[in-house]
């Protein structure tokens, strides 16, 4: 086994570091700050009971010790791993000498070579070398001089491959590690040697999979390096490109809106500067951003940073900002990226290149900051006022409450964002999954689907527009949602999965402002009406069934003569005066009933109890109620917002003949219980009539196509 490993088997044992010729291990395992890549962490709270940096360490050096190689290259591998992370260690205070003294804890693999270079005596160059074995005048000091000098430029350039496989650094930086071949410290054979022992632990560490990934561009690099053949450079666009992998794998089509931008007035020319600078934790900040917005953050550093005097760029404060524990679980700080992305869609091109900011904002501005220890680095961040971090923290608090919904408008009304209360923040991506799960209810709506181009309002993630395309090849669906968080992510499924349905941001009640009048053949409201009439305030209300009237009319305004309108939604039972008796089975269900009533806006919840766990209510109010309970307490903060029912099957046939008249032909109108309630509740309620018999549940979702009459 590695010395090293047994010095770190040890220290796990008895939590001493025995070994005073560990200070690599003292350093690591005194850190008080947590310093790494959140890309491929899971959750932040783990991290406060781990020491990532150790466990990281611990996992190449097993790498190192499992591979077969010569004790030469296994000595040096080894003492280059076990440096490599030292400038993410030490304590507050020790951590803070280091930067008075100069040392770049900040670019870890540069204070990491400075920290051995310090421990190694200072040797850092062949010169230095030569001098050393003149004073010694041994063949021994020479070799230990020269191994000296190996394991600082493999410490140096430590992690600069896969770096540059991501578009981080340029060729160049390599020049150290071909130097050493021209220097005569090894041969080209011994570096590629050892530059590929060295990079299967560092990669292999991160990830075995991601290593099999890259192992042959890996390989590729090793041989240009160790042979000299460094490239002069790779075009930026390039560069950028390989930092947005995770955006074009999740379905940005790159070059497509890089054109689009040029096209719009933006020009690549003013990023060229940047072609020397080594960016630092770029994707994990970045990833989630728009390529416009992502290119904008990059052209402020461009313009700000005084790019001659600068090696790097380090974006780790953003990355550190932009994430938060939900549940247990790493999540994007979305309140935190909506404020930001407000933020920069108000500064245009012109703007960022004379330097001028976006006005009337005085809760966040994007900062770029050097230190004077470390002239060469450019540090960028966006700073929130004190009131914006503060209400921000509550948003996240209040996700654990009906709260949630009052402090997110908090949150619009500070910064004006937009009032798009379908924008689920948190847990959008949980509820696009559920939407998709609905695909069996959604099928039977392709029955009545007419004609060649057809909307689908509100698509969620976008099943109902796959199930057309898939089954009906000689229609156009076209998808339109009022959230632009719902649009980014069907387009970058579209592009993904290469769709060729199409999505639109825009607004339901409004749809002539995005359609042609009398071009669509077919609307579909698929379980959103219900929405509309919960969410969208017309006249000043909410829970208004004008918005349903509204959305109605614009649906028939674009309609052709002979298109359909299809509605799935929620369903009130009739006659509305019949009631329900509840009973209970789990020991909380009355007081969620009773947080229900006091939290639900849409009408008043009446209930009336009549035994410990049993009330007597009507059955409207009890459907509506037991909608809610059925999603769990995860989805409560949403669901208890939205009203599901807000029409019985008279009213509604009576409000699309009054909403549309006489050129809207009602040709379907029906209603049942939606499969799943039962077997949800079941164990959970007993619904019973009013004498006690237990009754079905009644039914909960209509189904209604009305063909637009020449």
């Amino acid at each position: 086994m590695l010395k090293s490993l047994q010095a770190i088997e040890a220290y796990r044992m008895t939590g001493i570091v025995h070994e005073e010729s560990c200070s690599w291990l003292h350093y690591i395992v005194q850190a008080e700050e947590t310093i790494v890549n959140l890309e491929r962490v899971e959750s932040l709270q783990e991290l406060e009971y781990i020491n990532p940096v150790l466990d990281y360490v611990e996992r190449s050096l097993r790498l190192l010790d499992s591979l077969s190689l010569s004790y030469w290259i296994k000595e040096l591998v080894e003492e280059t791993l076990v440096w490599s992370e030292t400038a993410k260690g030490g304590t507050r205070r020790q951590r803070r000498l280091w930067e008075a003294e100069g040392i770049n804890i900040f670019v870890h693999n540069m204070g990491s070579a400075q920290l051995y270079w310090r421990q190694a005596g200072g040797i850092s160059t062949v010169d230095e070398v030569i001098r050393l074995q003149a004073d010694r005048g041994t063949e021994a000091g020479e070799a230990e001089a020269e191994r000296k000098v190996i394991v600082h430029r493999l410490i140096e350039t430590h992690g600069l491959i896969g770096q540059q496989i991501r578009g981080e650094v340029p060729p160049f930086v390599h020049r150290p590690l071909s130097a050493m071949v021209e220097e005569g410290l090894l041969t080209a054979d011994e570096l590629e040697r050892l530059l590929f022992a060295l990079n299967h632990c560092i990669i292999s560490a991160v990830s075995p999979e991601l290593w099999q990934e890259v192992r042959t561009e890996v390989m590729k690099l090793i041989a240009a390096i160790s042979s000299g053949n460094l490239n002069a450079g790779v075009p930026m666009k390039e560069r950028l490109r390989r930092m947005r992998a995770g955006a074009i794998a999740g379905g940005e089509d790159f070059d497509a809106e890089w054109d689009s931008l040029e096209q719009a007035g933006w020009s690549a020319a003013v990023l060229e500067p940047m072609q020397h600078i080594t960016f630092w934790y770029v994707e994990s900040a970045l990833q989630t951003f728009s390529l416009e917005q992502f290119l904008k953050i990059m052209t402020l550093a461009a313009c700000g940073g005084k790019l001659s005097t600068l090696n790097h760029i380090s974006y780790e404060m953003v990355m550190n900002g932009i994430y938060y524990d939900y549940k247990g679980a790493k999540k994007i700080n979305v309140y935190k990226k909506r404020i930001i992305e407000k933020y920069l869609s108000g500064l245009t091109w012109e703007n960022i290149l004379n330097g001028v900011e976006p006005s009337g904002n005085p809760h966040l501005v994007h900062r770029l900051r050097r230190e004077e220890h470390l002239p060469d680095t450019l540090f960028v961040d966006f700073g929130f006022s004190p009131a914006a971090e503060k209400l921000i923290e509550f948003c996240i608090e209040a996700e654990k409450s009906a709260l949630y919904e009052r402090a997110v408008l908090l949150l619009f009304d500070l910064f004006e964002l937009r009032r798009d209360a379908f924008d689920r923040f948190h847990n959008e991506d949980t509820y696009l999954s559920q939407m998709n799960e609905t695909a069996d209810y959604k099928s039977v709506i392709l029955e009545y689907v007419t004609g060649r181009k057809v909307l689908d309002i509100g698509p969620g993630g976008g099943v109902l527009l796959d199930l057309i395309e898939e089954r009906m090849p000689g229609v156009v669906p076209v998808g339109i949602d009022i959230s632009s968080n719902v649009v980014e992510a069907l387009r970058q499924k579209k592009q993904r999965e290469g769709r060729r349905w199409e999505v639109l941001q825009g607004d339901a009640l409004n749809l002539k402002d995005f359609v042609e009048a009398g071009t669509v053949d077919t609307v579909i409201f698929s379980s959103i009406l219900h929405e509309l009439y919960s969410y969208v305030p017309l006249n000043g209300a909410k829970f208004n069934h004008e918005t349903v009237a509204a959305a109605l009319v614009s649906s028939f305004e674009v309609l052709a003569d002979g298109g359909v309108i299809i509605i799935r939604d929620g369903i009130m039972s009739e006659p509305l005066e019949e009631r329900r008796r509840v009973r209970f089975l789990e020991a909380d269900g009355m007081a969620s009933l009773e947080r229900y009533a006091k939290d639900f806006a849409g009408r008043v919840i009446q209930y009336e109890p009549v035994a410990e766990q049993e009330v007597l209510m009507p059955m409207n109010d009890a459907m509506e109620f037991l909608y809610t309970y059925t999603w769990g307490e995860e989805a409560y903060i949403h669901e208890v917002q939205e009203q599901f029912g807000y029409f019985t099957p008279t009213q509604y046939e009576a409000f699309i003949r009054q909403t549309l008249g006489e050129r809207a032909k009602l040709e379907v109108l029906r209603h049942y219980l939606q499969e799943g309630y039962t077997e949800a509740l079941q164990g959970r309620v007993v619904i019973m009539d009013e004498s006690g018999q237990d009754v079905p549940l009644p039914d909960s979702t209509c189904f209604i196509v009305i063909r637009k009459e020449a």
